[in-house]
């Protein structure tokens, strides 16, 4: 469990930035599943040359389920603060409800995406830059030291 405090602002935004990242992710991993030709959207099928997809049906899967699902996931757990064995098993950080570490590793993913789509497509666009900007800032808000300590456990539910 964690400690019940007020919740800081800083909390907030991120809970906003997870519910931005998700539900965009979710709008275009749908039309891209809808579409594998990527043309309802303006995407031409010529930029995954370097890809290994003949189409955007897998990169709209991996976009809805990676960073649509994943993050409102995130988000559930850092309001409602469950006790998931599995996310407390990739969470090296003792002590931080193990929604912290989910937090850091979506914003992790998101630059990793953003730098692969952009090394697959050679060239960067501005919703490249828009989105591993993003990244870098659910990292930053994560990484505060006032959203930090609203995540830290309860001495009496301590992870063993």
């Amino acid at each position: 469990m964690v400690q019940k405090q007020k919740r800081p602002k800083t909390v907030a935004l991120l809970y906003v930035l997870h519910v931005f990242l998700g539900l965009g992710a979710i709008a275009g991993g749908t039309v891209l599943i809808v579409d594998p030709s990527g043309q309802r959207i303006g995407m031409d099928a010529s930029i995954l040359v370097k890809s290994p997809f003949a189409n955007f049906a897998i990169p709209g899967l991996l976009l809805l389920l990676v960073f649509g699902l994943l993050p409102l996931g995130v988000l559930y757990s850092m309001i409602k603060r469950p006790c998931w064995k599995w996310a407390e098993r990739v969470s090296p950080f003792e002590g931080l409800h193990s929604s912290w570490a989910l937090s850091l590793y979506i914003g992790f993913g998101l630059i990793i995406w953003i730098m692969v789509q952009t090394y697959m497509m050679n060239t960067a666009v501005l919703t490249h830059v828009f989105y591993m900007s993003l990244g870098l800032l659910i990292q930053a808000v994560t990484l505060l030291p006032a959203v930090q300590r609203y995540f830290v456990l309860d001495d009496s539910n301590q992870r063993s």
